[in-house]
């Protein structure tokens, strides 16, 4: 179709519902305006009967001619949406009546569901299943209002409603509309072969360009996602008086960890992609020149995407081929190393606030002046503890004070989901990910398959081999639980009774 044509507007009546105004591409097959409708309404495109168009119901594959497309024309839908789980009734229900995708025949349904290949498509849907393990991301996608002629709306809307049939499903789900959406969004995921079938894609770029499509829909990813940093770049050829320097300041949904002989460990590649070289224009020479300084961050999102940068682009053979080093990662990652001044005197007191309520749980409660002089805050006690009475005001006053920390970030992060690859090329191979439940068990996604697995296997993919190897890593920040001030209250009680109970038994 020519640019300078007019694409055909027809509306949909649906039970009492009229969609008026869904502008139709006709380069592409009925299925993509069936996941439209499917947008709008919530039937799924296996359930839509659209009647008013020649040759009877509109076929997945029809072409738009034959079947008299027109400009303003008006047809008619019959199908049942998709339900709203209910709570369940009193009455039993039995596995076998209930529907068969409903069917949870191993148990899992707990964890989610697998998604079916549907040709090359592993690295989608391991994509997906990590980002499944983002609540705050399924929610934040529930007021996207779907609109049938924007691709990005489109797509959120298929990744909202692909998230809900993995919540209740009992066996795998075929993430059909979710696909079409993520191609036309994207059309390089729509590459084909010499024989017509799909190619396997980068999962990476597959969950950059998501991401990024989710962003423009909902500010909550960027919030969600975000890393702010601050560089501060110095040029080369300028030294001493001379010396010029800019800041940078950026917002990356995802860092980088670059692998090169010389790193073994996370941290090690992180650090070297904090660092870099740009060519900006020095306004002293008056002409390009090479800027090299260190990034840092100055602000922590509550989840965090690192990419373990294994490939690279090998012009002989035209590809991206891997590096295989093996590089191990932690479950617990600090970040306080890699912050500014500023954040990391911001990060101190949760930091000690957490190890303190840690200390609570196991009956170690340590005195609270030691995080007020390590974050150098001022408390409003200022009558000396002479009695004691003053000293249960103090006791109380500490509680007050660290009551304050709650939901604080600490700088660390807890790894929630792995996305492995298997093989030499980022475009070949398989893609897999691995995520950590609510009730801390590790469930391997290999495509319709969930595998339960321990965090030791987790922890084995770190690379060097042919195994699956870590990719993309998932990480969720620490917070300093809601509840720290009735912790560490309730164990300086519990200190106090115990202090006191030899008293009394020396006085009886």
């Amino acid at each position: 179709m020519s640019n300078d044509q007019k694409l055909p507007i027809v509306s949909v009546k649906w039970q009492k519902s009229l969609y008026e105004n869904i502008e139709i591409d006709t380069s592409n097959p009925p299925a993509v305006f069936k996941m439209q409708l499917f947008s709008l309404t919530g039937v799924p495109p296996e359930r839509q009967k659209i009647m008013g168009f020649k040759g009877g119901l509109l076929k997945d594959d029809a072409d738009w001619d034959a079947v008299g497309i027109k400009d303003g024309m008006k047809v008619t839908m019959m199908g049942t949406a998709d339900k709203v789980p209910e709570a369940p009734t009193a009455a039993q229900t039995f596995v076998e009546d209930l529907p068969e995708e409903e069917q949870d025949v191993t148990g899992m349904s707990k964890y989610g569901a697998g998604l079916e290949n549907l040709g090359n498509t592993c690295y989608m849907n391991s994509t997906v299943q990590c980002l499944y393990a983002v609540p705050e991301l399924r929610e934040s996608l529930a007021s996207v209002t779907a609109s049938p002629n924007e691709p990005g709306a489109a797509l959120a809307s298929a990744a909202r409603n692909l998230f809900v049939r993995m919540e209740k499903a009992g066996q795998a789900v075929p993430p059909t509309q979710f696909l079409v959406c993520l191609r036309r969004m994207f059309p390089q995921f729509d590459q084909t072969n010499r024989e017509g079938a799909h190619m396997q894609q980068d999962a990476e770029e597959c969950w950059g360009a998501l991401l990024t499509a989710l962003k423009a829909q909902t500010p909550e990813i960027q919030k969600l996602f975000g890393v702010s940093t601050r560089a501060v770049l110095k040029c080369e050829e300028l030294e001493g008086e001379n010396v010029e320097s800019m800041t940078i300041n950026e917002v990356e949904l995802m860092l980088k960890c670059n692998i090169t002989s010389d790193v073994n460990h996370l941290g090690e590649g992180l650090a070297l992609g904090f660092r870099g070289d740009r060519e900006k224009t020095s306004e002293t020479l008056g002409r390009s020149a090479n800027f090299r300084g260190v990034a840092q961050i100055q602000a922590l999102p509550p989840y965090l995407t690192v990419q373990m940068v294994r490939f690279f682009y090998k012009a002989d053979v035209q590809q991206k081929a891997k590096i295989l080093r093996k590089v191990t990662f932690p479950m617990l990652l600090d970040l306080f190393d890699f912050c500014t001044d500023d954040l990391k005197t911001e990060l101190k007191a949760p930091r000690l606030a957490f190890k303190e309520a840690e200390d609570a749980k196991v009956g170690l409660s340590q005195k609270r002046q030691k995080l007020d002089s390590a974050a150098n805050i001022t408390t409003t006690t200022t009558i000396p503890a002479s009695t004691k009475n003053s000293e249960a005001d103090g006791d109380i006053e500490m509680v007050d004070n660290i009551a304050q920390y709650a939901g604080a970030l600490t700088g660390r992060y807890e790894l929630i989901g792995v996305l492995t690859h298997k093989g030499r090329s980022a475009d070949s191979g398989h893609y897999v990910s691995w995520v950590k439940q609510n009730d801390g068990q590790w469930v391997q996604f290999d495509d319709d398959t969930m595998i339960l697995r321990k965090e030791e296997e987790v922890l084995a993919l770190s690379g060097g081999g042919d195994w699956h190897m870590a990719y993309l890593l998932l990480f969720k920040a620490q917070r300093c639980p809601m509840d720290i001030a009735e912790t560490v209250a309730a164990a300086a009680v519990a200190a106090e009774k115990k202090e006191e109970a030899p008293a009394a038994a020396g006085g009886s």
